[in-house]
């Protein structure tokens, strides 16, 4: 390695296998933010040439399609076993632990935390079978919720249906929840835009508190609850420093007010450096599911019995923490914080 300006340079020599993961997570990037410029100049571009009929026939199919985020997508395996899902979880490298076996006896709404600036940890276990998540549960099948905003543009909203994405509405959760069909699974990051303004390098905070509304899912559809947590999630960006009160963090919260998402000033690395990017840092996750918590079905919950199975979760979920934090790079004396 060389060093100039302050940069750190990486060597020539990397091995080949190295440099695939690279390039798997610049594909990753390109279809989650690249491909955004892309497929919304190009349609505008083709309606002034000789290609326009192509637009009409996109059309015709959004409107025939227009349901499936909340109809729970079309996953397709070959799409979710592909060799780059693999690279992109070897370049952390990021794998999946099981502590409980899930069944398909029911459906389970499993609670991903923590956010993160982009929740890397979230799509490779859930939107891939990179970190053997078929083989694990081979009974059960994911869905990971997004933005329903991810779902209009196209043909990313195919890629990420062909993965299995589906919105993350409450018609989305429920075809998932309430569906005959039981071994389904809606996977949910549950903290959202203002936890991952807290995604700092070995910090564990979640915004948990005041999110209840997936409990109250839970306990109309009768589903499982399932914790979840991804240790090392916050440690491949550094955020800049926003303790709330300050300038920054106001900013922030009024941008997420506004336009329902909260802009994280981070920075990674670069292709060629260590030093300066918008590329994850190498840092290994780990991600731990924890045991189901089943729920009994009613179909107009009290805010008391909402209360009684989000503390229930809440336990779990720290419990879970606090069980596999030394095995993954925490001190003793690290605490998972709720707020």
């Amino acid at each position: 390695m060389s060093n100039l300006l302050g940069l750190q340079f990486a060597p020539l020599n990397i091995p080949l296998q190295r440099r695939l993961q690279t390039f798997a997570v610049l594909h990753q990037f390109f279809i989650t933010l690249g491909s955004v410029v892309l497929v919304m100049v190009l349609p505008v571009y083709l309606v002034f040439t000789q290609f326009w009929w192509l637009i009409l026939l996109y059309a015709t199919w959004l409107w025939y399609d227009w349901q499936s985020p909340r109809k729970g997508a079309y996953p397709l395996q070959w799409c979710r076993d592909m060799r780059i899902h693999k690279w992109f979880a070897d370049y952390f490298p990021v794998k999946l632990h099981k502590t409980a076996d899930l069944d398909d006896s029911t459906n389970y709404l499993v609670g991903s935390h923590p956010h993160g600036i982009i929740s890397m940890a979230a799509f490779v276990n859930f939107g891939s079978n990179a970190t053997g998540i078929d083989k694990l549960f081979p009974n059960v099948f994911f869905r990971l919720c997004t933005l329903e905003g991810q779902f209009w543009t196209p043909f990313r909203r195919e890629y990420g249906l062909l993965h299995g994405f589906i919105g993350c509405s409450k018609e989305s959760l429920n075809w998932v929840l309430e569906n005959e069909k039981k071994g389904l699974a809606a996977v949910l990051v549950i903290g959202g835009a203002e936890e991952a303004l807290d995604a700092h390098p070995g910090h564990h905070i979640l915004t948990l508190n005041n999110r209840k509304g997936f409990i109250r899912l839970a306990i109309q559809s009768g589903a499982a609850l399932v914790p979840c947590y991804s240790f090392g999630e916050n440690d491949i960006y550094n955020q800049a420093d926003n303790p709330k009160g300050s300038m920054l963090r106001e900013f922030q919260t009024w941008m997420k007010n506004k336009f329902g998402f909260s802009p994280p000033f981070f920075r990674g690395r670069g292709v060629f450096n260590y030093t300066f990017g918008l590329l994850p840092f190498r840092k290994p996750i780990n991600t731990v599911m924890g045991k189901s918590i089943k729920v009994e079905k009613n179909s107009c919950p009290s805010k008391d019995e909402v209360d009684k199975v989000h503390a229930q979760y809440v336990e779990a979920l720290v419990t879970l923490f606090d069980t596999h934090k030394t095995k993954f790079g925490c001190d003793e004396n690290t605490k998972l914080v709720i707020q």
